[in-house]
C-alpha cells in the first residue's frame, strides 16, 4: 500500500505519543506537582510585575491630566486674545466651546473636541476666575473625585 507524506507523519506522531504514554505508566498529561510549580511561577511574576504596571498607569493618568490642563490654559489664552478677558466662573470652560452671551469677538470653538474634556478619572475639570494667584485656576478632582482629596491637581496662573 502506498502511503502519502501526511499519513506517514501522522503515524509517526501517533507512535511517538504512544511510546511516551507507555513510559509514563499509560497516562499522558501533567502531574499535580508540575501544575503547582507552574502556577507558583506565574503567581510570583504577577506579584512582582503587577504593582509596577499599576503604578505606571496611575502616573500616566496624572500626566494626562496635567497635559489636558495645559491645553485648556492655552485655549483660555486664545479666548483672552479674542474677547479681551477670561471667561467668568459662571461661564466656565463651556465658553471655550460655545459663545457666551455678551462676547462679540468670539472666534471659537477653542478646543478640537466638540465638548469639554473630562479628567482621566471621568470628572469635569474645575475652573475659577479670578484665581487665587492669577486670572484663573484650572483643577482636577483626582481619583477620589472631591476637592482637596489625595491626588487632586491644580494649575494656577501667574498674574499677567
Amino acid at each position: 500500500m502506498l502511503h502519502t507524506g501526511l499519513e506517514r507523519s501522522t503515524n509517526s506522531w501517533s507512535a511517538r505519543h504512544a511510546r511516551f504514554a507507555r513510559a509514563r505508566g499509560g497516562r499522558a498529561g501533567f502531574t499535580l506537582v508540575e501544575m503547582l510549580v507552574v502556577l507558583a511561577i506565574i503567581g510570583s511574576i504577577v506579584g512582582l510585575v503587577g504593582p509596577r504596571v499599576l503604578n505606571y498607569l496611575s502616573e500616566s493618568k496624572v500626566k494626562t491630566a496635567q497635559i489636558q490642563m495645559e491645553n485648556l490654559a492655552s485655549a483660555l489664552d486664545l479666548f483672552y486674545l479674542d474677547a479681551g478677558r477670561y471667561p467668568s466662573s459662571e461661564e466656565g470652560l463651556a465658553a471655550l466651546v460655545q459663545r457666551p452671551a455678551g462676547v462679540s469677538s468670539w472666534s471659537g470653538p477653542y478646543l478640537k473636541s466638540a465638548g469639554l474634556p473630562k479628567d482621566p478619572w471621568g470628572h469635569p475639570y474645575l475652573y475659577r476666575a479670578p484665581g487665587q494667584t492669577g486670572p484663573y485656576d484650572i483643577g482636577s478632582l483626582g481619583p477620589e473625585g472631591r476637592e482637596g482629596g489625595a491626588g487632586a491637581l491644580s494649575r494656577s496662573t501667574q498674574a499677567k
